[in-house]
């Protein structure tokens, strides 16, 4: 019996170079992030486009608009925790497409909602599967990546988000354009099922990660079948399994790291939602109101567009740089960025009179910020959870974490539309600021590099390796 992990059998995982399968993981995995992001924008368009429509069915004050914002934030926390859950409790394969499945179901029904609170009924059900999405996708793609390329490669799912939303732009402005406003934002809600449905099948057939069937289950068979699927072989002289946890074993060994994990994700997703989804009213209080409907989507999509260079830079340097420095100088730049659009900002109450700076340049600095959210913690939040827990509380360690940034997005989705004519743009932006020199602090403070090292290395993981005989 040995507890030495650097004997394990998942060496020849580890040590494995880039292959198609890898690729294949990535893209099964990435759809649903890919849907992710096309909601986050897009339901921004569809409340412009409802708000032009003035529908008796679908009428939007303060408390519709916030729920219909936010609905699918609330219900992804359920999805996240309860799929983190199962994800460990009965295995990564036993629940994979379900959460797709979902999620194309959402879009379809919310395509076709009679009215407003059907719609935010239907969107609940697209956040439930959005949800569950999260700590499955990582960690499939964390467990099966190797040592060299896993930042990349979780990065990378992540960065479909960057996809999504350039689809997004492109679906709302094209809409729009070509279809009557009553039409165009049900187009706009459909689409969203195509990403989703398009992978159902293969995350049904996806193999059992090898570190699961392994590490949490004992089975080598299915081990071999998940190293044979990537193109390699395991050791089967060697039975290793990881020591369980209770749940307060748990939080004694890893308090410090949920923290790491969980509070930036929640302040990060404060900064991002509220920015991103409200981006429309953000770009006319600096830019002044639009001359159509086409051109305000346009104007919102383009801090989405500079971030979308954002995630890509974070896939080319998070091997490179390592997930604590783009996190840490992330947060730093979003501050920095925040502070300055305020003081540039001329106000008068909570009203904005005035831009100190032409307002083209205001709006380019301001959209600045969405690049190193991406190239920052909001790629990394999503990364980092995947690698410091252990096999057996993987998922579940993501999920909270998870659950932590949708709870700071969906609070601040909610609150947003009343905060800023409470305390105004600028005030809003200095109090961002603040958020994220905090969650540069903690992030300094709590959390370890995780690149060049197995997970097990990182988690601190008790592997138990005993030697048997093969027949």
């Amino acid at each position: 019996m040995d507890k030495n992990f650097s004997k394990s059998p998942l060496t020849s995982i580890d040590s494995l170079k880039l292959t198609f399968n890898h690729i294949k993981v990535w893209y099964t995995s990435g759809m649903g992030f890919f849907t992710d992001a096309y909601d986050l924008f897009i339901i921004g368009a569809i409340l412009d486009v409802l708000k032009q429509l003035n529908s008796p069915n679908f009428p939007l004050n303060d408390v519709t608009t916030g729920l219909l914002a936010s609905s699918a934030l609330w219900t992804a926390i359920i999805g996240q925790l309860l799929f983190g859950f199962l994800g460990d409790r009965i295995g990564r394969k036993a629940i994979y497409g379900v959460e797709a499945i979902l999620m194309m179901i959402g879009a379809l029904l919310s395509a076709i909602s009679p009215n407003i609170y059907w719609l935010i009924a239907f969107r609940s059900i697209m956040g439930l599967g959005i949800g569950g999405d999260y700590p499955i996708s990582a960690t499939i793609m964390s467990e099966y990546a190797n040592v060299k390329d896993r930042g990349k490669l979780i990065a990378l799912v992540f960065a479909n988000q960057g996809l999504g939303t350039l689809a997004a732009v492109a679906i709302g402005v094209s809409t729009v354009l070509v279809f009557p406003a009553d039409l165009a934002w049900r187009i706009m809600a459909a689409v969203g099922a195509i990403p989703a449905a398009t992978v159902i099948y293969l995350r049904r057939k996806t193999p059992e990660t090898p570190r699961y069937s392994l590490l949490a289950k004992g089975d080598i068979e299915s081990a071999k079948k998940a190293a044979e699927f990537l193109g390699t072989k395991i050791d089967e002289k060697k039975k290793i399994v990881s020591k369980p946890l209770t749940v307060k074993e748990f939080l004694s060994k890893y308090w410090i790291t949920l923290i790491g994990t969980a509070i930036p994700w929640f302040i990060l997703d404060i900064a991002f939602y509220g920015t991103g989804i409200y981006s429309g009213t953000i770009t006319q209080l600096v830019l002044g109101k639009p001359s159509s409907l086409a051109n305000l989507i346009i104007e919102q999509g383009f801090p989405f567009m500079i971030g979308f260079f954002g995630y890509f830079t974070a896939v080319a340097l998070m091997d490179k740089l390592g997930r604590k420095v783009i996190q840490t100088q992330g947060f730093i730049m979003m501050a920095i960025i925040y502070l300055i659009v305020s003081i540039i900002l001329i106000t008068k109450g909570t009203k904005i009179i005035g831009i100190s700076i032409p307002a083209n340049i205001a709006f380019l600095i301001y959209a600045l910020s969405f690049f190193f959210i991406d190239f920052g913690p909001n790629t990394t939040t999503f990364v980092i959870p995947a690698e410091v827990y252990p096999t057996r509380a993987r998922t579940t360690g993501h999920g909270i974490s998870a659950a932590s940034g949708k709870l700071g997005a969906a609070i601040t989705t909610y609150i947003f539309p009343t905060l800023l004519l409470q305390i105004g743009l600028k005030n809003m932006l200095i109090m961002l600021a603040g958020l994220s020199i905090i969650g540069a602090i903690i992030t300094i403070v709590t959390l370890k590099e995780t690149k060049d090292k197995s997970l097990e290395e990182i988690s601190k993981e008790e592997i138990i390796v005993e030697e048997q005989e093969v027949l």
